[in-house]
């Protein structure tokens, strides 16, 4: 392998990469599938790929070419040398919208070219539910489809030429008429013609196999068609020529309701007179909630277009008048549309959790049928899991016969495997018994490769055989797929993890309590290496500021895999690797969200750093940021708030301190407020008392208890932040008090309307309630266990209230509701407080519902907290937002300071970046009178830093708009 490596570096431009990272991030792709490779090298130019294919097949090697890594049949996998296209061969080299084509490089993401296209009202036509991620050479090598397939057909539709490199380095431009063929190519064909003219079944989705039939005299000799579907077994692909179509301007979505998925496959075929653009099917077992769907169990999505809105609804009505329906909505909003679709493609990754949470699988995940033949095929596919004790929820391309299906098979033992060939093996014969096809858009890899004589024959297979030596005689080319195939039940991902759970310190309660279970949530459908962010999405942001697969929640989920094998990292849980993958994880929690299959690396990053330290010297910002909380509260202590912020004006001396404190040295260290939230609170108490002569905790209100968190940030860095909200609560008519900070023998007394803390004799005591953030964010679990153990003892009066906890800090109170409870599963309070947390917004709608906010009037500009959209929502916040006249939408993604990440050294440029991508630009570009909202202390700090803008809370906003008051101190 030494030698390899040299001579690859020796002979090619761009990047070589044999290292143990750049390996295990290409051993799966999204199947069930592992190999792992010798190494990776990312090609700059159709010369490096020649230069890579005379090194390997020197020295005997496989080469195998990759795309996006999201093909589920096991084709993007391989034991010899990878080629990553997305690296460098990924741009648009031209665009000619006369002529409606493009020339595109096999790395460019779909998106992106149809981003290019779009300015002159085209598009292309295939539009897989990985648009956002998969390339146009995966596209070509699985002859990729999408939902527009009824409408534009497959990726083979839609290419006019391709320029390819075959394993002894010719450099052949594909096309009709046998443009391009290998010698040997037209004789092959010649000899076989009656077999190729009957020998493919007749079906829109007809994916297996070589297209050697488009190889006949009838259909002009198509060289580049047949080079589709090829799966990376022939030649490799460097670049181009595609057809796009005209893009309707307008569209409207028809969305059908139907009893079950029976009755809407058997409607689907029906439709398609009708010419609609899409006839996509899902049933209920697939959408987290039906409320913006129509009444049934199952739903198809007809699109239409035309050129007016009016246009496409009246084509959408006409489809809903001729379907027989149980009941339809049409839409025409693009934002409805737009979160419509979102459900659907999202059913990739939805689909691999069964209703009751337990895993399901792909490779069985695109058969094909005559549409008209749907509905039959469903009915036999349901007797057949049923026979074989299996589950699946199946969904997908009706208007073209091609159904997706995730199954929970058992492939972690010899049982559950066999079972999973047996069925494998009947289904095949099922499908062909139907006149249909083995793939009808993934392609076959080793996941149905095997079986393709039960379409085929062994004939046309052994005609596949000879097709594949003219091509590639050597047989490098991603060995092992299409034909001369591994096993079907080889290779399989999950052969190598432990068969024992993982000693861990969360209680992963979504994956039964172990470790292994949760990385096995990632399948690779590899949204978070979305290129551009949209709308409120966050995931991944590390990934968009670095483009490397490492910095994605995939490429981490694959080292974390790998570390858990232990055959290619090796050193566990002390892995470099590993742990410099998950460096630049901000910890945002948008994969827990954002991700189809709730991946959640924040949490998986706090394990790691839990186990990676123990007993090990910690970095200097895990003590500096890390116990934040600690230092701040000593300051406080002696008063030294003055005189720390005077020393941090000091260059020399802050200097010295960032260094020390392992802080980047861009930054600049927030100033310590001199009065703590609490003591603010404490003189407030003070001043009713003497003013009223009477017991302060009930002057004002007569709503409802609620009990206000001083988090670390409210109450050191931001305590106008607090002060704002305990005026704005008191204004809704609702009863503010902070939570003990003393241990109580009993329980306050009451309904929950009756104040039993005494605010001003608890907030003297020593302890405080902290919820462990800065703890669990620098996986110091063990201490932060103790902290929220602490905070439960001193929480324990206010849980036999009624009275919710108000938490004003978007991380903290996503630190309460998800952290809490899975860190300290084993203590039944800790699910008590987290159930008991709510947003300052949902406060106000549940607590104070008559009330109504001042009106702004105003535009508004910001951002989501990242934590807010993972894990709390923001839809009570949108509501309060519209009540108050504040118009507009907050900007997604993540602010990038995240925390003390974007303090941490070495991480500024990152943090930069990532709020360079929506962020700041929203705020430039705000009008000149709009309120800049970031309820989190990471975002205004961000704002502050890298703007000059000062961000305020929301709580701020309507304070200021409730005017002055006498109790305002």
């Amino acid at each position: 392998m030494t030698d390899l490596e040299a001579d690859l570096r020796k002979a090619v431009r761009g990047e070589v990469g044999f290292d143990v990272t750049s390996r295990a991030l290409t051993t799966m792709d999204a199947s069930n599938y592992r190999r792992v490779p010798l190494g990776v090298v990312a090609p700059r130019d159709a010369d490096d790929v020649a230069a890579v294919l005379e090194v390997c097949r020197t020295h005997g090697v496989p080469v195998v070419p990759r795309g996006g890594g999201t093909s589920i049949a096991g084709q993007a996998t391989g034991t010899g040398v990878v080629l990553d296209f997305t690296r460098h061969m990924n741009r648009v080299l031209a665009l000619d919208p006369g002529a409606r084509t493009a020339v595109v490089q096999p790395g460019l993401v779909l998106d992106r070219l149809q981003d290019a296209a779009a300015p002159h009202g085209l598009r292309f036509g295939p539009d897989p539910s990985t648009h956002s991620r998969c390339t146009l050479g995966g596209m070509i090598g699985n002859n990729s489809c999408g939902a527009h397939s009824v409408a534009w057909g497959t990726t083979a539709d839609s290419v006019s030429e391709l320029d390819v490199v075959t394993v002894r380095g010719q450099r052949l431009r594909l096309g009709q008429d046998w443009a391009g063929a290998p010698a040997g190519l037209r004789e092959l064909v010649d000899g076989d013609l009656a077999r190729l003219r009957t020998g493919f079944p007749e079906l829109p989705r007809r994916i297996s196999g070589y297209a050697l039939d488009a190889l006949l005299p009838e259909h002009r000799a198509d060289v580049a068609r047949s080079f589709c579907g090829s799966e990376g077994t022939l030649g490799v692909l460097t670049e181009a020529v595609v057809r796009l179509v005209e893009a309707p301007p307008a569209r409207a979505l028809a969305v059908l309701g139907y009893a079950d998925e029976g009755a809407a496959a058997e409607a689907a075929a029906g439709l398609l007179v009708h010419r609609p653009l899409t006839v996509e099917g899902m049933a209920a077992d697939l959408v987290p909630s039906a409320a913006a769907l129509p009444r049934g169990g199952a739903w198809l999505f007809v699109e239409t277009g035309g050129s007016s809105g009016s246009e496409a609804r009246a084509r959408a009505e006409e489809i809903v008048r001729a379907a027989d329906v149980l009941d339809a909505h049409v839409v025409t909003d693009p934002a409805g549309q737009r979160a419509l679709w979102r459900i659907r493609e999202d059913a990739s990754g939805t689909a691999t959790r069964m209703p009751d949470g337990s895993e399901a699988w792909p490779g069985w995940e695109d058969c094909a049928v005559p549409p008209r033949r749907l509905g039959a095929y469903l009915r036999d596919f349901r007797e057949l899991l049923g026979a074989h004790g299996l589950r699946g929820t199946p969904y997908g391309h009706f208007g073209d016969g091609c159904i997706h299906v995730r199954i929970d098979f058992d492939l972690l033992t010899r049982a559950g495997i066999g079972r999973f060939r047996r069925f494998s093996e009947e289904l095949a014969e099922l499908v062909a018994a139907h006149g249909g096809s083995l793939s009808g858009e993934h392609g076959d890899g080793q996941a149905r490769a095997e079986l393709l004589p039960k379409m085929y024959g062994d004939e046309m297979v052994a005609l596949f055989e000879r097709a594949k030596a003219v091509w590639d005689p050597d047989d490098l080319l991603n060995p092992g797929m299409l034909v001369r195939p591994a096993p079907l039940d080889s290779n399989l991902r999950f052969s190598v993890l432990p068969r024992e759970p993982v000693d861990v310190a969360f209680g992963y309660p979504a994956d039964g309590g172990d470790f292994s279970a949760a990385v096995r949530r990632c399948v690779g459908v590899a949204k978070c290496r979305t290129t551009a962010s949209s709308g409120a999405a966050v995931m991944c942001p590390s990934f968009r500021a670095t483009g490397e697969e490492a910095h994605s929640t995939r490429g981490r989920a694959r080292l974390l895999h790998e570390m858990l094998a232990g055959e290619l990292v090796t050193d566990g849980w002390r892995s470099t690797e590993v742990r410099d993958a998950l460096d630049l994880c901000l910890s945002c929690k948008g994969c827990r969200s954002d991700c189809p299959v709730g991946v959640d690396m924040a949490t998986y990053k706090a394990e790691f750093l839990h186990h990676h330290y123990a007993g090990r010297r910690r970095p200097a910002s895990h003590h500096s940021m890390g116990r934040l909380p600690e230092w701040l509260r000593r300051v406080d202590r002696v008063r030294a708030a003055a005189v720390v912020n005077a020393l941090a004006l000091v260059r020399p001396l802050a200097a010295l301190a960032k260094r020390l404190g392992g802080i980047t040295p861009e930054r600049r260290i927030p100033k310590v407020a001199t009065e703590t939230f609490s003591r603010w609170w404490d003189g407030r108490i003070a001043s009713r008392r003497n003013a009223t002569g009477r017991d302060a905790s009930n002057a004002s209100g007569t709503g409802d208890l609620v009990v206000l968190w001083p988090d670390t940030f409210t109450e050191h860095l931001s305590p106008s932040v607090g002060q704002a909200a305990v005026r704005v609560l008191e204004a809704a008519g609702l009863r503010v008090a902070l939570p003990p900070t003393v241990h109580l023998e009993k329980a306050p007394v009451g309904d929950g309307r009756t104040v039993a803390l005494d605010p001003v004799s608890l907030l003297r005591g020593r302890g405080r309630v902290c919820c462990g953030l800065t703890y669990v964010s620098t996986g110091q679990l063990d201490r932060a266990r103790t902290v929220l153990r602490r905070t439960l003892d001193l929480m324990t009066p206010v849980l036999d209230t009624r009275a919710p906890v108000v938490v004003l800090e978007p991380s903290c109170a996503a630190a309460l509701r998800t952290d809490l409870p899975e860190l300290l599963h084993d203590d039944p309070r800790a699910a008590r407080l987290a159930s008991r947390v709510m947003t300052f917004a949902e406060a106000l709608e549940r607590r104070a519902p008559d009330w109504r906010p001042p009106a702004l009037n105003r535009p508004v500009v910001g951002q989501t907290h990242c934590h807010q959209h993972a894990v709390l929502g923001d839809t009570a916040d949108r509501r309060l937002r519209e009540a108050a006249g504040l118009t507009g939408d907050l900007s997604g993604g993540c602010c990038g300071l995240a925390g003390n990440f974007g303090f941490e050294k070495g991480h500024f440029e990152v943090s930069r970046a990532c709020a360079e991508e929506q962020l700041l630009p929203s705020v430039r570009q705000a009008p000149r009178d709009a309120v800049v909202l970031a309820d989190g202390f990471s975002c205004r700090t961000q704002l502050e830093q890298l703007a000059g803008v000062r961000g305020r809370h929301l709580a701020e906003v309507l304070a200021e708009a409730l005017g002055t008051s006498p109790e305002s101190r």
